[in-house]
Order: structure tokens, then C-alpha cells, then sequence
């Protein structure tokens, strides 16, 4: 039921992620009910959609992880109805800690916001607790097997 990626998720975002090398990509077309002001999308939904792809950088290393520290900088307005391309890379792993940067692009290929963050590993047995739940039958597990399985 993931706000930004879940798909049974009735008013969500519905956003697909694929791996590119050591990246993340989401791309998103932005519609009016995303806008805050006219013909633009909502800022805290472009920092949504940052926080979500820089975290799914973790995935590329086999693990879960929840922000603890985001910081986005706005370039320019992202407009409604032109599609953007949100992309992520780790720049430091160390022990239960992430580091990771991502950026927005507009359609003609400019940075319409960057944004960096510190993001901490979900404890194992706290994944295991989420089950189901958060990951759909199978957990953590299947959902990464399906995942990597979608960008083959």
C-alpha cells in the first residue's frame, strides 16, 4: 500500500522503479491533481518522489532502509502533464548507514530539483515483523526477487 509505488494503493502515485547499472530510475507524469501551484507540480511531492527513489537505492545492495535525513534543493518548477525521470545513487555505504543522492529531471533533460540523504537499515527482525504487510506474500524476500526479475 505504498503511497508512491504500491499498486493496489487507491490514491497513489502507482510510480514503477527499475535499476540502470548502479541507479535507480522512477519516471512520473505529473497530472493536475499533483499541483500545488497552477500548471506545477507540489513540492512535497517532488520530495516525495526524491525519497523514494534515493531510497530504493539501498535495493541495489540487498537491503531495506527508511530516511533518516533528507535534504532537496529546488531548481525549477516541474510542470503538470510533461513526464520527469527521478534517478538515484548510493554514495556511501557503510555498516547500517546509507548514503545516497538523487535528482529530477525534466523532459528536455534539465535538473528541476537534487536531493542527498542519510538513510538507516531496517533491522532484519523488524523486516520479518513487517511481513506480509508491507511486502506482499513472500516479504521482503519475494519482493526483491520480483523487482530485479521486472528490469531483466
Amino acid at each position: 500500500m505504498c503511497f508512491v509505488c504500491g499498486r493496489e494503493n487507491p490514491i497513489g502515485l502507482h510510480v514503477p522503479f527499475f535499476m540502470d547499472g548502479d541507479t535507480v530510475v522512477a519516471e512520473f507524469v505529473p497530472q493536475p491533481e499533483h499541483q500545488g501551484y497552477p500548471g506545477m507540480m507540489h513540492g512535497g511531492l517532488v520530495t516525495t518522489l526524491l525519497d523514494e527513489t534515493i531510497g530504493r537505492a539501498s535495493l541495489l545492495r540487498d537491503m531495506w532502509t527508511m530516511t533518516g535525513r533528507l535534504e532537496v534543493r529546488f531548481r525549477r518548477p516541474v510542470p503538470i502533464g510533461e513526464k520527469i525521470t527521478v534517478i538515484a545513487r548510493i554514495t556511501r555505504l557503510r555498516n547500517n548507514i546509507m548514503e545516497a543522492e538523487g535528482e529530477v529531471r525534466l523532459a528536455d533533460g534539465s535538473v528541476a530539483a537534487e536531493g542527498r540523504g542519510l538513510y538507516l537499515k531496517v533491522p532484519d527482525e523488524q523486516l520479518q515483523e513487517l511481513g506480509t504487510a508491507a511486502f506482499g506474500p513472500g516479504g521482503l524476500a519475494a519482493y526483491l526477487a520480483e523487482w530485479k526479475a521486472e528490469d531483466e
